[in-house]
């Protein structure tokens, strides 16, 4: 009986936070996922189905935090052919995002008008790294020594609609930079 009731808290607590029940290795797209919206809504990531994205995770307060501001230009520009932005809030580096999920959806708001989809802070690197990120880091193309962790904020994959990883730009390429733009359009094709 103990053990029985250990393991429905258990399970309860993985559902609640998120976890899709799919290992990275089991999946074979990125619609094979779920996660939470930062308000704790479930989404099921095939509802994206058919459109490109940009998939990053993020940090209120770190140098490369201004990149919402080029996250949300290229969310504005291309959102009507096709095109989302998906922020994945996390406190993996420097304890940059140390905010819950009001403050974080209240500074994204009024620091840079943020109206794309954020999702629910979690871990993009390490061992507790979410499924997700575990996943997108495995099937990133073209890296001939084998998957390497995301190693700070901002790092940015492109998702093709057929839910392929198609691109990974570290940190220090902003979003509107020319060969993300190019990129882009060509995905959207």
């Amino acid at each position: 009986m103990k053990n029985t009731t250990i393991a429905r808290i258990f399970f309860s607590l993985l559902i609640a936070s998120g976890f899709s029940g799919i290992r990275a290795e089991a999946a074979s797209s990125f619609y094979d996922f779920k996660v939470n919206t930062l308000a704790g809504v479930p989404v099921d990531l095939s509802s994206y189905k058919g459109k490109v994205l940009m998939v990053v995770n993020t940090a209120s307060k770190c140098g490369y935090t201004p990149q919402y501001q080029g996250l949300q230009t290229l969310y504005q520009r291309y959102q009507p052919k096709g095109f989302e932005v998906l922020a994945f809030p996390s406190n993996d580096f420097g304890g940059q995002e140390p905010g819950n999920a009001k403050e974080i959806k209240t500074f994204c708001e009024t620091k840079y008008k943020v109206n794309f989809p954020l999702f629910e802070k979690n871990p993009v690197s390490g061992s507790m790294k979410q499924p997700l990120y575990d996943w997108l880091i495995k099937n990133e193309p073209g890296n001939i020594r084998g998957p390497s962790d995301v190693s700070w904020n901002f790092e940015k994959f492109l998702i093709s609609k057929e839910g392929k990883v198609l691109a990974r730009y570290r940190s220090s390429v902003t979003p509107e930079s020319p060969d993300v733009v190019k990129a882009i359009e060509g995905a959207l094709k």
